[in-house]
């Protein structure tokens, strides 16, 4: 949508197909359909990361592959992408608690990046919190830039994927390439 800031119950309810009455008994009102769309967005992706981690037989195969998840989930979704993470929805239109939904995402990579970077030395939460921020970031200008610049001249996909991560755990890019989905 062009414009979320004109999203109605009512044009929802066309876009379905069903009367403008019945989505009420469904959603009480906007923000209660937009929290469980957001939500349900928020919990695949999730589910994508922790699927992809699952096999992982140690903690730097573990992070890159919810990485990985991440960043193929952006690109493969460019507009549930932006929904989510883009900042185009309204604040007004968005309910208070869908805003801190993707909380746990950010939890998953910053406990994930700890192990791996840390080889199980202690960390304190306010460190492991902040570097998992910086790597998300990354991760997140990555997808962005891909979205909206893909036809540019980009080095492989896997090849910056590896290269963010190197950045972020200490190790060797060439560590980390061969725990890239296809090596």
């Amino acid at each position: 949508m062009d414009r979320p800031e004109t999203l109605t119950l009512r044009q929802v309810a066309r876009e379905v197909g069903i009367a403008p009455a019945s989505i009420y008994g469904h959603f009480p009102d906007l923000g209660a359909l937009i929290q469980h769309v957001l939500q349900q967005r928020y919990d695949e992706l999730a589910e994508t990361m922790q699927s992809a981690a699952q096999s992982a037989a140690e903690p730097l195969a573990d992070l890159v592959a919810r990485c990985v998840a991440y960043v193929h989930w952006g690109i493969q979704h460019p507009g549930e992408y932006r929904t989510l993470f883009g900042g185009g929805m309204p604040a007004e239109i968005v309910p208070l608690s869908a805003r801190g939904a993707g909380e746990e995402l950010l939890g998953s990579v910053s406990d994930s990046l700890a192990r791996a970077a840390h080889d199980g030395e202690a960390v304190t939460d306010a460190a492991a919190w902040r570097a998992g921020l910086l790597l998300w970031m990354a991760l997140h200008g990555l997808v962005a830039l891909y979205n909206e610049h893909g036809r540019l001249p980009w080095p492989p996909l896997p090849q910056l994927i590896a290269e963010t991560l190197a950045l972020h755990t200490g190790r060797s890019a060439a560590e980390i390439a061969p725990l890239l989905p296809g090596s």
